[in-house]
């Protein structure tokens, strides 16, 4: 069977960049699982725009921003069914003393820690490697609060995993 030629080019887009938007799905939830549903239903609504975005200048970087949208909204989801849960089975509100010292050593739990927007900037600079405007183009966001985000993420991260965890973080990407 002969695919036509939209049907052909979004093939190649989806064999090029599948694999990239599940690893940032999982990136941005932490959820293995997730990533692979998210990096689907993503391919899925841009077949539905294929027409529109295959003239456009970027299709990919609108892709990582709909991957980033159904991203936050399911961490959204998730935070409001736990405090549903915690609402039903707690009777007295559960208070925390410190942070916990086991999870800040790890880098994904760290990040879990972010806002999504920090947690995006980073990840999208730094496991990425995207420069600020292409960054600033998947988010939706100006350059300005990309920059901004980042190093605020940056710098909780460093309070978080120490300054020496965050400078391995970040050896070997380019500057952009």
């Amino acid at each position: 069977m002969l695919l036509d030629d939209a049907s052909a080019e979004f093939h190649h887009f989806f064999e090029r960049h599948y694999a990239e938007l599940a690893r940032l799905a999982h990136l941005l939830t932490g959820e293995t699982d997730a990533a692979d549903d998210l990096a689907s239903d993503a391919l899925v609504a841009l077949w539905q725009r294929w027409d529109r975005l295959r003239a456009a200048d970027h299709p990919l970087a609108y892709a990582r921003g709909v991957v980033a949208n159904m991203a936050r909204e399911r961490i959204r989801s998730a935070v409001r069914e736990r405090r549903r849960v915690l609402l039903f089975w707690s009777r007295s509100p559960e208070k925390t003393s410190g942070p916990d010292v086991a999870a800040v050593l790890d880098v994904r739990a760290a990040l879990a820690r972010l806002p999504f927007r920090k947690r995006a900037c980073v990840v999208m600079r730094h496991a990425f490697d995207l420069s600020e405007k292409d960054t600033a183009a998947a988010l939706g966001i100006s350059v300005g609060t990309v920059k901004s985000q980042t190093s605020k993420a940056m710098a909780e991260l460093k309070q978080l995993l120490g300054e020496r965890a965050v400078g391995e973080l970040t050896t070997g990407r380019r500057n952009r």
